[in-house]
C-alpha cells in the first residue's frame, strides 16, 4: 500500500482542505504531524462545512482513524472545544477513531500571552504570528522544559514540570514588566481536563508500526506551507516547525521508508498571510481581484491574504527541498476572467539574474521578478472534470507551469466543490 504525505508548496492556504478530504476518503489512517491550531482546513461534505484546526481531516469520515502526532503542539482547551464543535455536527469522536501522541507538547495560557507580548513589542519588526502560542510552545519543547501529554498523568510530575517552565517564563515576564504567571490555578485547570485528553493518549510510533504491518493506507497531513518551514522558509518570517514532507516521519515516529508519495498542494497564483518577503505580490487592482474571487481570508484568523502572480521559481525550489512527486493545482478558476496572466520564471538582484530565492532576508526583500506573460482564456473553467475540456490557453498555462517547476500536475481543482477536480494521477495508486 502507498502512504502519502500532503504538504503546501507555497506559504500555506493553497486549498489543502479539499484535496486532503478527497484523499482521506481513500486512506485508512490520517495523521497530523506538525503545527498547532494556527492552521485550518475547511471541508465541505454533503453540504456541511467543517472548519478543522487540530483534528485531522479524517475525523469527519466514518471508519477512519485520526492521529495527532508528537510533532504537533496542542492547546488542550482548543482541542476539546473543537471536538465539541464537531460532535454538535453529528460526528463521533472517541478513543476508537482519535489517537493523540503521549509525547505531544502542550500549548498553555502563558505561551499565548508571550506570543502577544512579543508581537506587540516588535512594532514594524513583527513576524505576523497568529498569536496562539505556537512559537513559544515549540521554544519550550526545544529548551526541554515543556509540558507533554504524558505529564498530565501524575500530579507530582506536573507540579515539577510547571515549576521548571514557569521559572523560565516568569524571568522573561519580569524583564518585560509583566506580572508573573501563577502555577496553582493552571495546575488545577490542567488536572481538571487531564482525563479528557489522556483517554486518547497512546504511543503513536507504535500504532503507526501496527498500521504498516496491516498494510493500512496512511495519509500524513501537513499544515502551513514549505515556505514557512523554520529551516527552509523565508526566515525569520516563518512558522516554528518543519513543514517539509520529511517532517511527517519525525513528527509521527516512523522511518522515511514509510513515505511513498509526496503531494504538493499548489495554488495557480500565490498568496501569503502576515509579514515577510513576497516577490510577486500585487498591490493593485489585479491583486484585489485575485483576493476577491479566491475568497482569500484565513480559515482560523479571517486575516486577509496578500495576493500575487504564480511564482514558479519558488515552487520549483520547494519541490526540490521537499521531494514532491506531483502537485495538485488549485483555484485555477480564479484566473478565468483575466486578460493576461503572468508567471515568475527568474529574479534579478543588484542587476544580476538568479534562478532561486536566496536565504538572506534582505536579498529576499530586494529580488525583482522576471515574468513570462500568457494570454488569458477569458472563459469559465469552473466545474470542468477533464483536461481536454479546458480552454486552450488554460492548457498552455498549465503545461508551461508543469515544465518549469519540473514536477507533474497530478490533479487540477476547478472549484471549491470536491467533485470539480481533473484527476490525472491518484497518489494512492
Amino acid at each position: 500500500m502507498k502512504n502519502v504525505v500532503v504538504v503546501g508548496s507555497q506559504w500555506g492556504d493553497e486549498g489543502k482542505g479539499k484535496i486532503v478530504d478527497w484523499l482521506s476518503s481513500q486512506a485508512d489512517i490520517v495523521v497530523r504531524f506538525q503545527g498547532g491550531h494556527n492552521a485550518g482546513h475547511t471541508l465541505v461534505i454533503d453540504g456541511t462545512t467543517y472548519k478543522l484546526r487540530l483534528l485531522p481531516s479524517g475525523i469527519v469520515r466514518k471508519d477512519k482513524i485520526s492521529v495527532i502526532g508528537n510533532g504537533v503542539v496542542i492547546d488542550p482547551w482548543a482541542l476539546l472545544d473543537e471536538i465539541d464543535e464537531i460532535r454538535l455536527k453529528g460526528i463521533k469522536v472517541d478513543e476508537k477513531n482519535l489517537i493523540i501522541s503521549e509525547s505531544a507538547n502542550l500549548i498553555l495560557p502563558f505561551h499565548k500571552e508571550m506570543d502577544e507580548i512579543r508581537e506587540d513589542a516588535a512594532g514594524k519588526a513583527k513576524i505576523g504570528t497568529t498569536r496562539r502560542g505556537i512559537g513559544p510552545a515549540y521554544e519550550d519543547k526545544i529548551g526541554r522544559r515543556s509540558i507533554r501529554v504524558m505529564d498530565l498523568m501524575s500530579e507530582k510530575n506536573l507540579d515539577h514540570r510547571l515549576e521548571t517552565v514557569l521559572t523560565h517564563h516568569n524571568a522573561i515576564r519580569k524583564g518585560l514588566g509583566k506580572k508573573i504567571f501563577k502555577k496553582d490555578k493552571l495546575k488545577k485547570d490542567l488536572f481538571k481536563i487531564a482525563p479528557k485528553i489522556l483517554k486518547f493518549s497512546q504511543p503513536v510510533w507504535k500504532k503507526i508500526n501496527e498500521f504498516k504491518s496491516k498494510n493500512k493506507k496512511i495519509l500524513f497531513e501537513g499544515a502551513q506551507g514549505i515556505l514557512l518551514d523554520v529551516d527552509h522558509g523565508t526566515y525569520p518570517f516563518v512558522t516554528s516547525s518543519n513543514t517539509v514532507a520529511s517532517s511527517a516521519a519525525t513528527g509521527s515516529g516512523c522511518g522515511p521508508d514509510t513515505i511513498n508519495y509526496v503531494l504538493g498542494i499548489t495554488k495557480a497564483y500565490t498568496t501569503r498571510v502576515g509579514e515577510g518577503p513576497f516577490p510577486t505580490e500585487l498591490k493593485d487592482e489585479i491583486g484585489e481581484i485575485l483576493g476577491s474571487r479566491g475568497k482569500e481570508f484565513g480559515t482560523v484568523t479571517s486575516r486577509k491574504r496578500r495576493c500575487g502572480w504564480f511564482d514558479a521559481v519558488l515552487v520549483r525550489q520547494t519541490i526540490k527541498i521537499s521531494g514532491i512527486n506531483g502537485i495538485a493545482l488549485t483555484k485555477l478558476d480564479v484566473l478565468d476572467k483575466l486578460e493576461e496572466i503572468k508567471m515568475c520564471i527568474a529574479y534579478t538582484i543588484n542587476g544580476n539574474k538568479i534562478d532561486y530565492l536566496p536565504a538572506a532576508v534582505d536579498d529576499q526583500l530586494n529580488v525583482k521578478p522576471i515574468y513570462k506573460i500568457f494570454k488569458g482564456w477569458k472563459s469559465s473553467t469552473r466545474g470542468i472534470k477533464k483536461f481536454d475540456k479546458l480552454p486552450e490557453n488554460a492548457k498552455i498555462y498549465i503545461k508551461e507551469l508543469e515544465n518549469f517547476i519540473q514536477a507533474k500536475v497530478s490533479s487540477i481543482s476547478t472549484s471549491p466543490e470536491r467533485e470539480d477536480t481533473i484527476l490525472i494521477e491518484n497518489p494512492f495508486n
